[in-house]
C-alpha cells in the first residue's frame, strides 16, 4: 500500500482527493494537511465536507514539519497555491516522495512565464525541466518517469484534449487561430468567499480577456498560438469549452472522426459522442472528457466538457498516479 498523503485537504480539490484516496485498493491516507495559519486547521475534512461524514473523518493538520511529514509518505498530492507548490514540492522531492501538484507552479518551462503570469521569480529550473506535464491521454511515458507530475489546469485540460488530435494529423490551418470560448462554474475560484463567487453576485460573463495565465499554458502545450476566452457561468462545477478552427485545405469529417478515434479509442477517460454534442450535466461528478464536434465547410466546431473539479483537477492527478505506479487508469475514479 503507497502511503498518500494531501496537502491542501480542505479545498474543493483536496476533499475529492482525500475520497479517491479512500476508495484505491492501493493507496493508504497518511494525512491531511494545511498551511499553519489556516483556519481549517485541527477541524475534521468531514466537518468541513458533509458528504465525507462516516467516510473520512481524520482531523486536517496545520503543517509544520515537511521533514516529519515525508517520512510517512510515499506519495504527495500538492493542491495548495502555486506559489506554495513551488517551494513544497522541492521540499518533498529531496525527501523522496512522489509529487503530484495540482497548482501551476511547474507547467510551463518559458523564461519569464512565472514573473509576467503568476506573480512570483522561479527559483527550481531543474525541476521545471525535469517535471512532467500531467495531461494523461498524452504524455503517459513521461508521467511513468517523473518523480514530479505538474497536473494542468482545467480549462488547458478541457481545450487541449479537443484540439491535440487535428493538430498531431495535421488537419488544421493555424494560420487561423484556435479561437476557445469556455465556461467554468464557480467551484473554480475556491473555497474562499468573496464578492465573485457569492451566489446573488454570480452572473455569466468573461474574464481575463486576453490575459488570462491558462492562454499561455494551452498555447505552449499545443505548439500553436490561440485565442481564450475564459467565462464564469452561474453553476456550481464543470467546464464546456466551444472551439473554432479552420481546416487545411482538403481535410474532410471522415479525416476529422478518424483523428479523433485513432488517439482515444483506447483513452478510458475521454468519449467521443456520436451525435450529439457535449454538456456539463453528462460529465459532472465523473472523470470523463465527453468530446463531439460539427464540421461545415472549412471549418469545424469542436465541443468539450469536463468536471473542473475532478478530470480538470483531482481526478487527471489520480488518473497520473495510476499511470505512474502501472494500476488501470480509472481505478477509484468509476
Amino acid at each position: 500500500m503507497l502511503k498518500t498523503t494531501i496537502i491542501g485537504a480542505s479545498g474543493y480539490t483536496g476533499a475529492e482527493l482525500a475520497l479517491m484516496v479512500h476508495k484505491h485498493p492501493e493507496l493508504t491516507l497518511t494525512g491531511l494537511y494545511v498551511s499553519a495559519n489556516s483556519v481549517d486547521a485541527g477541524k475534521s475534512i468531514s466537518d468541513l465536507h458533509r458528504k465525507l461524514k462516516g467516510i473520512i473523518d481524520e482531523p486536517v493538520q496545520p503543517l509544520k514539519d515537511v521533514e516529519q511529514v515525508a517520512k510517512a509518505a510515499d506519495v504527495i498530492f500538492l493542491a495548495t497555491a502555486h506559489e506554495v507548490s513551488h517551494d513544497l514540492a522541492a521540499q518533498f522531492l529531496e525527501q523522496g516522495c512522489q509529487v503530484f501538484d495540482l497548482s501551476g507552479a511547474f507547467r510551463v518551462k518559458k523564461e519569464g512565464f512565472y514573473t509576467e503570469f503568476y506573480g512570483f521569480e522561479h527559483k527550481y529550473e531543474a525541476l521545471l525541466d525535469n517535471s512532467s506535464y500531467g495531461l494523461a491521454e498524452w504524455n503517459a511515458s513521461e508521467i511513468k518517469q517523473s518523480q514530479l507530475v505538474a497536473v494542468p489546469g482545467c480549462y488547458p485540460t478541457a481545450s487541449q484534449l479537443a484540439i491535440k488530435p487535428l493538430l498531431a494529423a495535421k488537419l488544421l490551418d493555424t494560420t487561423q487561430w484556435p479561437v476557445i470560448n469556455a465556461t467554468s462554474g464557480v467551484s473554480g475560484a475556491g473555497r474562499k468567499a468573496s464578492m465573485t463567487n457569492s451566489f446573488c453576485e454570480v452572473s455569466m460573463q468573461p474574464y481575463g480577456v486576453f490575459n488570462h495565465r491558462h492562454q499561455p499554458e494551452i498555447a505552449s502545450h499545443l505548439g500553436c498560438d490561440v485565442i481564450f476566452t475564459p467565462h464564469l457561468g452561474n453553476f456550481k462545477r464543470g467546464i464546456l469549452a466551444t472551439i473554432t478552427m479552420k481546416l487545411a485545405s482538403g481535410v474532410t469529417e471522415q479525416q476529422v472522426s478518424a483523428a479523433f478515434e485513432s488517439v482515444y479509442q483506447d483513452k478510458p477517460a475521454v468519449r467521443l459522442l456520436e451525435s450529439v454534442l457535449p454538456s456539463i450535466q453528462n460529465v459532472e461528478n465523473t472523470p470523463f472528457c465527453d468530446i463531439g464536434w460539427k464540421v461545415q465547410g472549412e471549418h469545424i466546431i469542436v465541443v468539450s466538457a469536463i468536471d473542473n473539479l475532478l478530470k480538470g483537477a483531482s481526478s487527471q492527478a489520480m488518473q497520473c498516479l495510476n499511470i505512474h505506479y502501472g494500476f488501470p487508469e480509472l481505478t477509484a475514479l468509476v
